[in-house]
């Protein structure tokens, strides 16, 4: 399967291109990147830096890939960026690099859907079937779980860990790492429930689901610390995984601040 490169197009040399690739009008390529097979560029686009693009991937006009990290402490050290296969990046968007700082890497899975303006900044560890609606931004350092949703204009503080299959709604600053299947809204963020739609979307059991709401009740709305409030739900439901994912999310984030419903209460 041969390639296509637009003639305005530049391909630095020791850029390497996989099978089928298409490279549309003035797009720069640069020397350490690498595209994977059938990835295609349509148009302004600039990948440069030690940045790897997985099979398949589509890039859409004036997205920024690789470039250096908006980091006052990053050194010219050579971190890379690696982007998984399937996944769609639209117009404006803007992906960094990592840094001496946090791990050399960033990283972004497969068959995430990214949509115009959002930026990922140095360090982030994005997971697989995320979706990213318009101008969505993190700051460096973030992690972000599989099958998260965020809603437009919204935004993670460095540092925050999203758990898998949670929705941030439009507008949200989420400053506390976010538990796995919760929704959170609002400025800064505070829990508003649990992902209810994305898991019944997703094909979640019915009685998954009903054991995840009772133990979101015990954790975020009983009595007792909210280590004892963690522990029992633990206790009560030790088979569930869903239960168990939020329980192994809440302990392994131990004095990290958690975002939480209204007047709720984070003391362990």
């Amino acid at each position: 399967m041969s390639n296509s490169i637009h003639p305005t197009a530049i391909i630095e040399d020791g850029a390497t291109l996989g099978e089928g690739v298409k490279i549309g009008p003035y797009c720069v390529v640069g020397a350490e990147a690498k595209l994977g097979d059938e990835v295609e560029l349509l148009s302004h686009v600039v990948v440069v830096g030690r940045t790897s693009i997985g099979a398949r991937c589509k890039v859409y006009p004036f997205a920024s890939i690789g470039h250096r990290p908006q980091d006052l402490k990053y050194a010219g050290e050579p971190s890379t960026l690696e982007i998984g296969e399937n996944t769609t990046i639209r117009e404006h968007v803007t992906i960094n690099p990592g840094t001496a700082g946090g791990g050399m890497l960033t990283r972004i899975g497969n068959n995430c859907w990214i949509m115009i303006g959002v930026h990922i900044g140095h360090d982030c560890i994005i997971g697989n079937n995320v979706v990213f609606s318009n101008n969505v931004t993190f700051a460096g350092h973030c992690r972000v779980d599989d099958y998260v949703v965020m809603s437009g204009y919204s935004g993670a503080t460095q540092f925050v860990h999203i758990g898998a299959h949670a929705f941030v709604g439009g507008l949200t600053k989420v400053e506390k790492h976010l538990i796995p299947y919760g929704a959170a809204v609002g400025n800064p963020a505070e829990l508003s429930g649990l992902n209810l739609v994305g898991l019944k979307r997703r094909g979640f059991d019915r009685d998954a689901i009903h054991n995840l709401r009772t133990a979101y009740r015990m954790i975020f709305a009983s009595e007792g610390t909210l280590r004892e409030r963690v522990e029992d739900a633990a206790a009560i439901f030790p088979k569930d995984e869903l239960v168990q994912d939020v329980v192994k999310f809440i302990v392994e984030a131990k004095d990290m601040p958690l975002t939480l419903p209204r007047n709720g209460h984070s003391d362990l």
